[in-house]
Order: structure tokens, then C-alpha cells, then sequence
């Protein structure tokens, strides 16, 4: 009994492995696009979550902001407002020079002496 080829699947090894060929080639072309839109749907994630992220820190700064003030106001109860408000500032710079020393003492520590 004959066979019947058609044009549109070669029989033989040639055949066969232009088939293998073709598969891969849109296999590799699929994986790279299924790859391109994982990496910008996780980007977009990253993006919103980077937003987020800085408009959280936006806000706390405000609330620390108000924190200082509502310290201000209260020792402002049984002092003169400007004392109050003096007092703060100066508690704040304070806590920047000590902030600032540490700091710095932690990087001479960090880097290397020069030869």
C-alpha cells in the first residue's frame, strides 16, 4: 500500500527536522515574550509600590513635623510660646549633632587609612 506525502508535512529526516526547527524557533520567540511581559507587569508593580513607598515617607515627614509642634505646644501651656518653640529647636539640633557624630564615626570606621 503507497503512502500519500503532501507539501505541507515533508516525510523524512529533512523534513522532520526543518519541523524541530520551526517548533523551537517559535517556541524560543514565545518564551521570550511570555519573559518581556512577566518583567514589565513586575516592573509596574515595583513602579506603584516605589510610589507608594515615597509618598508614605512624604506623609511622615508632615506628621513628624506635627509631632514637634504638638511638643512645642505643649511646653508652650506653662511657658512663653517663644521659649517653647526655642526649646525644640534646640532639642532638634541637639539630636542632628549627635545623629551627625555617629554618623561620621561610623564612616571614618568604615573606610580604609590611607597608605
Amino acid at each position: 500500500m503507497a503512502t500519500r506525502t503532501t507539501d505541507a508535512h515533508p516525510r523524512g529526516l529533512a523534513g522532520l527536522a526543518k519541523r524541530v526547527a520551526e517548533h523551537a524557533s517559535s517556541l524560543v520567540r514565545l518564551e521570550l515574550e511570555l519573559a518581556a511581559l512577566e518583567v514589565k507587569r513586575k516592573v509596574t508593580a515595583l513602579a506603584v509600590g516605589i510610589g507608594l513607598t515615597i509618598g508614605a515617607a512624604i506623609v511622615a515627614v508632615f506628621a513628624l513635623g506635627f509631632l514637634f509642634a504638638t511638643a512645642a505646644a505643649a511646653l508652650a501651656t506653662f511657658l512663653s510660646t517663644w521659649l517653647a518653640l526655642l526649646i525644640v529647636t534646640l532639642g532638634l539640633f541637639v539630636l542632628t549633632a549627635a545623629l551627625g557624630l555617629v554618623g561620621v564615626a561610623k564612616i571614618k570606621k568604615g573606610t580604609p587609612p590611607l597608605p
